[in-house]
């Protein structure tokens, strides 16, 4: 692992293999650490696992403005450029698929391909959004005021992870200590400036996109699978998977089925790209 200097502060990356870069980005509570078990199924790929900020072993700025989406897609295309990356596939799982969207619709020359797990474009209904923003900052208040510990107690019980009670004791407790190490300020900060109370809804410009997009859901949580057929509707060129017998993190239910679906999808559309190219050169 190591600390990249992205705009005055440091982003915690992991940069795994060679060929073609998979950017990897966890969902909130979470780290680059999320994606550790899959990484050797994606052999081909220069796998780049980031902690997003606030999370994981990067920084924990004060201002909860340094979060916004926007700089949040600075960072990352100019993490991009001090790896030499010049454009990637973007898996983005959760809170990460929001991220990977926005950065797919403001910096489209970087990317070829977009992989959303459980993701959502936004809350379009104004009032709703409201409501969630003031939800959050009272979420963000209850984090630094009873710690960690107890915010991530809170956050398992959710009726949304409620399938995950299914899993190994041993792979629960694995989750358990990567949301531990993050720091209070961090969690706080990142639900008040890129939760999806305050962030820019994507719906109505999913349309822009012109790469190839996978959407994964389980099976399970039926909030997002209506969601993933929102978006699969609304863009150009995208496959829908829905995955038996999962919930809202396929990659930890159905960890077989999640990784064989994401590389069939990469290597058909990197065969894809180098028909292009032939045509490009004819």
């Amino acid at each position: 692992m190591t600390r990249v200097a992205v705009n005055g502060m440091h982003l915690n990356v992991e940069v795994r293999g060679e060929g073609p870069a998979l950017l990897l980005l966890h969902g909130f509570t979470g780290s680059g650490a999320t994606w550790t078990p899959h990484l050797e199924a994606w052999e081909g790929f220069t796998t780049v696992a980031v902690d997003l900020l606030g999370h994981g072993q990067s920084d924990c700025p004060p201002d909860p403005a340094r979060y916004r989406m926007e700089r949040c897609v600075e960072d990352l295309t100019v993490l991009l450029d001090e790896l030499g990356i010049r454009r990637a596939v973007v898996l983005g799982y959760s809170m990460g698929g929001r991220v990977a969207l926005h950065l797919a619709l403001h910096a489209p020359e970087r990317l070829w391909a977009l992989v959303l797990e459980s993701a959502s474009a936004g809350i379009e209904d104004a009032a709703e959004r409201e409501e969630r923003a003031r939800s959050d900052a009272a979420l963000a208040e209850a984090i630094e005021r009873d710690g960690v510990a107890a915010f991530v107690d809170r956050w398992q019980d959710q009726p949304l992870f409620a399938s995950q009670a299914r899993l190994p004791a041993a792979i629960r407790e694995e989750v358990r200590r990567q949301r531990l190490r993050n720091d209070p300020r961090g969690l706080a900060n990142s639900l008040r400036g890129m939760g999806a109370g305050v962030q820019e809804p994507l719906l109505n410009r999913l349309g822009e996109l012109r790469v190839p997009v996978l959407l994964l859901a389980g099976a399970l949580d039926e909030k997002y699978c209506a969601l993933a057929r929102l978006m699969a509707a609304a863009l150009p060129c995208a496959r829908l998977e829905v995955v038996p017998e999962a919930g809202h993190a396929v990659h930890l239910e159905r960890p077989e089925t999640f990784v064989g679906a994401v590389r069939e999808f990469l290597v058909g559309c990197l065969a894809g790209e180098r028909r292009k190219e032939r045509e490009r050169c004819r």
